[in-house]
């Protein structure tokens, strides 16, 4: 398995811990990194997604929403709702991600935690979300080319 599906996982369970458990706690990045043990070569990535979904999260719900017809965030499973942050984020702030990338790791992520109808369900939503984005039809914070560690690629 891949660096960054690593990361991605971890931030899946991370994000999901955070939504599950919205805890007054000051840290909950470092208090999820001390219980759980982290790929030293993930670290980098997975801090980048987190970071990103809690600084974006306003932006992300709005444009996942948007896209998925009849669904509001409340009612989708924790897991699914947080792959697709994770995604959403790279999509709209990750000019170094292509977007299929983004989107075929979402799905696998969601065949893997989620339902049997998880992979079809985020497909469904972020390819909407890609073809709105190819007709400029997505507000979004100009992409950073940065990668994980603040440099440029």
């Amino acid at each position: 398995m891949g660096t960054r599906r690593i990361s991605r996982e971890q931030a899946l369970q991370a994000l999901f811990y955070m939504d599950m458990h919205r805890d007054p706690v000051d840290d909950p990045v470092g208090l999820f990194c001390s219980c759980f043990t982290q790929d030293k070569p993930a670290a980098p990535f997975f801090h980048r997604i987190v970071n990103g979904v809690r600084e974006h999260r306003e932006t992300i719900d709005t444009e996942i929403e948007r896209f998925s017809s009849n669904w509001k965030l409340s009612r989708m499973s924790c897991v699914d709702r947080n792959i697709l942050r994770i995604a959403v984020f790279e999509l709209l702030f990750c000019a170094d991600i292509p977007p299929k990338v983004s989107i075929n790791e979402a799905i696998d992520v969601g065949k893997r935690f989620g339902t049997d109808e998880s992979g079809a369900f985020i497909n469904g939503i972020l390819d909407s979300i890609r073809m709105a984005m190819e007709r400029d039809e997505v507000n979004h914070a100009p992409k950073t080319t940065q990668d994980e560690t603040g440099g440029i690629p």
